[in-house]
């Protein structure tokens, strides 16, 4: 997308955000695995891991998610910004579906309430960290930057 800040000055920032996110993520799913191995996969039981509520098929998800989500903020390149930016859309639909269907037999990955905002907010830092942490080449980035500051000497120029 042109509209992405390329090069941005707290994109090492971002990265480590992103990272710890993905190492909470990690954490939450062993101890959930801990915790509901020899359950059914997709238990409705009363198992919470690091103050959410899981199931073994969520903490399965969540030990897969982290290590993509540790792997793409450890990557230099753009990799990690194509990662965050789908990581983020794919938590924060997921919340939303999960909290359409909290209080029926289709919350097949054990969702409360809890869980649903702790993936919103998860989505939306990684987003966040998503939009800022693209990375190209210095010519592109001071084109991007002088464009942004001189929007108007720009339109007159073509």
């Amino acid at each position: 997308m042109p509209h992405f800040p390329v090069n941005h000055p707290a994109r090492p920032v971002y990265r480590v955000l992103a990272g710890l996110v993905g190492l909470y993520i990690l954490l939450f799913g062993v101890w959930g695995v801990v915790l509901t191995w020899g359950d059914p996969l997709f238990d409705r039981g009363d198992q919470w891991a690091l103050g959410l509520r899981t199931n073994l098929a969520f903490s399965l998800a969540s030990v897969a998610f982290g290590i993509v989500l540790i792997v793409g903020a450890s990557r230099r390149g753009n990799l990690g910004h194509y990662m965050n930016l789908t990581a983020g859309i794919v938590f924060l639909v997921t919340s939303v579906l999960m909290m359409a269907v909290l209080q029926t037999e289709a919350n097949f990955l054990n969702f409360s309430m809890s869980t649903v905002i702790v993936s919103m907010i998860f989505g939306l830092i990684l987003l966040g960290t998503g939009l800022y942490d693209k990375v190209g080449s210095d010519e592109n980035a001071e084109e991007e930057r002088r464009r942004r500051h001189h929007p108007v000497s720009e339109a007159h120029s073509r």
